[in-house]
């Protein structure tokens, strides 16, 4: 259910990009390896009739972990080795490695030489502890291992100066931003098939002058080397304080950006420790509005289920985003995921309710509730998740935003095509699922909830 299957829906090939951390890894493996890449997302092969493999590299979010270790299974009972990496797997070391024969934690690159040495020579290691090393050392990915999607993708730093409660990217990657040289990354933009990127750096711009003077170096060498591409990236919300670095975005292609507003409240953004998001007295409103004038198309994304948060919340977030002007909106419910401040918290205090593991990471898509909520249960977690969406994405309000953006000639097919692909992810609520996962374990009282909208993440 984690998988985001692109021919069972239109709009699901909107929401997909290629899969870069094997690709990178793909890239470091030596030329004596045949190596196959394959995106589960695209449809699942049938692998008893491919030819069997020497080794199995696996990575998966939480919410894909189940069928990672189902892939891991079959693969194992046919004796083949298979190794696991990535977030989850470094967070729940334990779980993964009692399902594969190893694993590898951390950043893969500075330890994935030593991992293909052992498994030639049938000695693999119980696990492999990647350090975050030199981003000179990461080489370019190998896209041509992949069919052409609608959004390739492409990475140019690591880690992120904030810390926010709910995000595993500082545990993992750290708060220090690490680049890429400029030149690997405008090499590796020409390598790209498709037209769109997603650039999938967790804080494109960063926070501070030095990480923002580093950015338009980035921006300056992608003009000078017209690498024809149109992109979005993940930014925080000072990237409107800084005109030149507006320009230099908007002449490097850029398309539209995500930005993490997360809370309509200040006592919401205090709670998942994102103070940064109302620094000197910010308009939310009047920033977006900036990044606007520059053609960039803006997508916001909120949380609902914070301690702080009421009933009234999902109207509230509509509003906000509706007032600000944004593009597109990403809500989220509050999802603990092992390795955060907020999974520490909330284990601590008994309200992770989602608490079979590993079955129950499958509900861990950030489109179902899977905790005590401390105002909401889940049938209101639910309705207020409808209320926002139906507020923020009824045709009216689709036909409005496409209209402005065609008055003030930006990008009105990108607005139309966002939105109709939002609308579908967070109108498609799989009951069947939801009712699938043990709601004494919530206390949720389903049988008040209305029919709902889900949101799945389309930036993870």
């Amino acid at each position: 259910m984690s998988i985001t299957k692109v021919k069972e829906r239109h709009w699901n090939k909107y929401r997909v990009w290629k899969p870069l951390s094997l690709l990178v890894l793909a890239g470091l493996t030596p030329p004596e390896w045949d190596i196959t890449v394959i995106d589960e997302n695209l449809g699942v092969p049938e692998y008893a009739a491919m030819p069997r493999p020497d080794l199995v590299g696996i990575t998966a979010f939480t919410s894909q972990a189940n069928r990672a270790y189902e892939v891991a299974a079959e693969f194992r009972s046919r004796g083949v080795l298979v190794v696991i990496g990535g977030i989850h797997a470094t967070m729940c070391l334990a779980e993964a490695s009692e399902r594969v024969d190893a694993v590898v934690t951390g950043e893969a690159e500075s330890i994935w030489a030593e991992v293909l040495k052992d498994a030639q020579q049938g000695a693999l290691s119980r696990v492999y502890t990647g350090t975050r090393g030199e981003m000179a050392n990461v080489p370019l990915a190998r896209h041509d291992l992949l069919p052409t999607y609608c959004l390739g993708s492409i990475q140019t730093a690591r880690g992120c100066p904030l810390n926010c409660s709910f995000c595993s990217v500082t545990a993992f990657n750290g708060r220090l931003l690490r680049r890429r040289p400029i030149e690997d990354v405008v090499q590796e933009f020409k390598l790209i098939q498709e037209k769109y990127v997603l650039i999938v750096d967790d804080n494109l711009i960063g926070t501070r002058k030095n990480h923002i003077s580093g950015t338009k170096e980035l921006f300056r060498a992608m003009i000078q080397a017209n690498i024809r591409k149109k992109w979005i990236a993940q930014v925080t919300i000072n990237m409107a304080d800084d005109e030149e670095l507006l320009s230099l975005a908007a002449k490097a292609g850029c398309l539209g950006v995500f930005i993490g507003l997360e809370s309509p409240t200040v006592e919401g953004l205090m709670e998942v420790d994102k103070g940064f998001n109302i620094q000197k007295g910010r308009d939310f409103k009047a920033s977006v509005q900036r990044i606007q004038e520059h053609g960039i198309l803006v997508a916001g994304s909120f949380i609902i289920g914070l301690d702080v948060d009421k009933k009234g919340i999902g109207k509230q977030i509509a509003d906000t985003a509706n007032h600000c002007g944004l593009d597109a909106l990403n809500v989220l419910f509050l999802t603990p995921l092992p390795g955060t401040r907020l999974w520490e918290k909330m284990e601590s205090e008994d309200r992770i309710a989602a608490n079979v593991f590993p079955e129950d990471w499958k509900y861990y898509t950030l489109a179902f509730p899977v905790a005590k909520y401390r105002h909401l249960s889940w049938a209101d977690m639910l309705n207020e998740m409808e209320t926002c969406c139906q507020a923020f994405y009824s045709y009216q309000r689709i036909l409005r935003r496409v209209l402005f953006n065609l008055w003030h000639m930006r990008r009105p097919i990108n607005t139309l095509v966002s939105n109709l692909s939002l609308k579908s992810s967070h109108c498609g609520f799989d009951r069947e699922i939801y009712q699938g996962l043990n709601l004494s374990r919530g206390k949720a009282q389903c049988e008040n909830v209305k029919h709902s909208s889900p949101l799945i993440k389309i930036f993870d």
